[in-house]
């Protein structure tokens, strides 16, 4: 017996009563059951760059050109915007392209943005070197009073990480985005750290919410991308125009890489978290660490606040250590299973150095007001068996102790 062709689009109608896991796995990706269809499990790959039309005036389908729409992509975006719970999703060939689509279609000469203090390097970049037009003001957003005190007439946005990169500072999302909607500032937030499967910014208030899908939910170090989330009708409208006039899309089989990617992001967050929670304590005791940010750690200055707003800590720590820059790279040096690199969110384990990597940009009066050290490391960690982490990094900080 068929199947009842009325349940063809079923989980399309149906989506938001599922939960997480489910989202990941089934959202966009809903079998063909009609008549003459291949009934494929997984999106085909679409890899055509244009659409037959019948005639000058009727497209065959809905698609036109790849720039604009492939079917592949959109079964993407809809599984973003499922697990963001929120309406749409926008797919970009970088986080920095997601970034810079958000800026293009929202904000004109003359406009103001507040930004967290310890945004990621390439953000700052972004905003310092290539929207000179614009008016920047970096601050702790954990202090509200002088959130709101910032604030001018020709302030647009408020952009938040949270974590951030790389100290691991949280702010309190819901009462910034509180303090913002009442002065008419659209809140970004970067919800790349955690991912969706730990924190759900749309519930505390965010308009955008951007990704570097490059990092957890592609979770294999192999695909590029960025994504813009919202479920407001305007903003997608506007940043949508940006992703098909400038064109930096994400390819159709990158796309396919991240739909594959999110599948097992629940699974994938779960052991990046026990990893990082063993080696943030093995860290925390160790006598030649000085310090450990970890917000899953009840030594974290906010850890009572992401508790609250997230029902996780992530994979993602950075710890500093006793002594000088080349008690460091002596450190990373000796490391056999962390690789050096910078990027975060894969399978395998990272270490970077800030100061000399992802915030060597970053000037240097900037780095020290906000704590960014020279023996400052941060570290990816990965999903390998946490006691071969720990060994390692034990026996690299061996290594300095027999040294120093």
């Amino acid at each position: 017996m068929r199947r009842n062709l009325d349940t063809v689009f079923i989980m399309r109608r149906d989506i938001n009563k599922y939960g997480f896991s489910t989202r990941a796995v089934h959202a966009g990706e809903e079998p063909n059951y009609a008549e003459g269809a291949t009934g494929d499990v997984i999106s085909p790959l679409h890899l055509t760059t244009t659409y037959a039309w019948h005639n000058p005036s009727k497209p065959v389908s809905e698609y036109d050109y790849v720039r604009s729409s492939n079917p592949t992509r959109g079964a993407y975006e809809t599984k973003l915007a499922a697990i963001e719970y929120v309406k749409y999703g926008l797919a970009f060939a970088s986080g920095m392209a997601a970034e810079n689509a958000v800026l293009q279609a929202l904000t004109s000469t003359g406009d103001h943005i507040i930004g967290f203090d310890d945004l990621y390097g390439g953000t700052r970049r972004l905003f310092d070197k290539v929207y000179t037009n614009l008016a920047i003001s970096y601050i702790d957003l954990n202090n509200l009073a002088l959130f709101e005190a910032t604030v001018r007439p020709e302030t647009k946005i408020v952009w938040i990480e949270s974590p951030t990169n790389p100290l691991t500072k949280i702010c309190d999302i819901a009462a910034v985005a509180e303090i913002a909607h009442k002065h008419g500032l659209i809140v970004v937030v970067d919800n790349t750290f955690l991912s969706p499967y730990f924190m759900k910014p749309a519930a505390l208030g965010a308009d955008i919410i951007v990704h570097s899908t490059t990092k957890y939910i592609g979770g294999h170090s192999d695909v590029l991308g960025g994504a813009v989330l919202t479920s407001d009708d305007e903003l997608y409208e506007k940043i949508k125009a940006i992703q098909n006039n400038c064109g930096a899309v994400l390819s159709p089989f990158d796309s396919y890489l991240n739909m594959r990617g999110i599948k097992t992001l629940s699974v994938r967050m779960e052991q990046h978290q026990r990893n990082a929670f063993a080696i943030a304590r093995f860290l925390e005791s160790h006598p030649k660490v000085n310090k450990v940010l970890y917000p899953g750690l009840e030594s974290h200055p906010q850890h009572e606040l992401i508790k609250r707003q997230a029902s996780g800590f992530g994979g993602m720590l950075s710890f500093e250590l006793k002594g000088e820059l080349e008690d460091a790279e002596r450190v990373m040096n000796k490391l056999v299973l962390f690789v050096t690199a910078e990027s975060l969110g894969g399978v395998e384990s990272l270490i970077e150095l800030p100061v000399k990597m992802t915030h060597v940009h970053v000037d240097k009066s900037v780095r020290d007001a906000i704590g960014i050290t020279d023996t400052l490391m941060r570290v990816s960690v990965g999903i390998e068996d946490a006691k071969d982490l720990i060994a390692d990094l034990e026996q690299a900080l061996g290594e300095l102790r027999t040294k120093s």
